[in-house]
């Protein structure tokens, strides 16, 4: 059975294509498995992953056909796979960049909130139709508010069905930046390609500091505190500070400086 999932390595970068176009990249069992297994292929390899969809759309969500016709066998499981991934994906040392190619839709918008960065095209269209459902959006919803947005702009999507387009998502906040579409895969790929530039502890530990402070840390005392602790890690497990240093000391320029 294939695993719907494209995996394409580059120098310290890979990318991660959803390969189900006719069923606008929908996560079925083998799609969500085989996410897992990319992700463990590129761990400690890949700095950067560019998480993308096949054709006019990005994700649909978990493949709902295929979670009831599990159901009416008496299978169960598919939301906690589909948790599971997401997980994987914030606990990962890889930064992941979203590729909004098109359609992301409930799981989909999971998918671009759960990642570390976002780009997205123009033609790019997120919702959350889970309402029609009388369902709510049980993994999207959360996601979305702790994308930072308003608590206004997640009720627009969350109690609504409404769609909003690339644009508005740059200007909420949920992306970085918006794009035409043929520039989509080379504006994410050029940021791959420059954070795999950079030291792979000091990736990983800045990727959790970004999570623990807000999380659990209000004071901004507690944070700077907390700031001097992720360098120690980072001095603990990577010479690249010492090295950065010294190679400013002799004026020579380290990756990203002066850009």
């Amino acid at each position: 059975m294939t695993s719907h999932i494209i995996v394409s390595r580059h120098d310290g970068w890979a990318e991660l294509r959803i390969d189900r176009e006719d069923k606008r990249n929908a996560m079925n069992r083998a799609a969500r498995d085989g996410l897992m297994r990319a992700f463990e292929q590129l761990r400690g390899d890949a700095k950067a992953i560019v998480l993308t969809g096949t054709g006019g759309s990005f994700c649909a969500g978990i493949d709902l056909k295929e979670r009831e016709h599990d159901r009416q066998q008496g299978i169960e499981g598919a939301g906690d796979e589909w948790i599971a991934v997401n997980l994987a994906i914030r606990a990962h040392s890889a930064i992941f960049i979203a590729a909004v190619n098109g359609l992301a839709l409930g799981g989909g918008a999971t998918l671009i909130n759960v990642c570390d960065l976002a780009i997205a095209s123009t033609s790019a269209s997120i919702g959350c139709p889970e309402m029609g459902f009388a369902t709510y959006p049980g993994m999207a919803g959360p996601a979305i508010q702790l994308s930072g947005v308003t608590r206004k702009q997640a009720a627009w999507l969350v109690l609504t069905t409404n769609r909003i387009d690339g644009t508005t998502a740059e200007r909420w906040g949920m992306v970085n930046q918006c794009v035409e579409p043929e520039a989509l895969l080379p504006t994410a790929h050029l940021l791959a390609a420059k954070l795999a530039q950079f030291d792979a502890v000091a990736l990983a530990e800045s990727k959790k500091a970004l999570d623990y402070i807000p999380a659990f840390v209000t004071d901004w005392q507690g944070a700077m505190d907390h700031g001097q602790l992720v360098n120690l890690t980072i001095r603990s497990n990577t010479a690249a500070q010492t090295e950065g240093s010294a190679r400013f000391a002799a004026g020579i320029k380290n990756p990203g400086q002066g850009v």
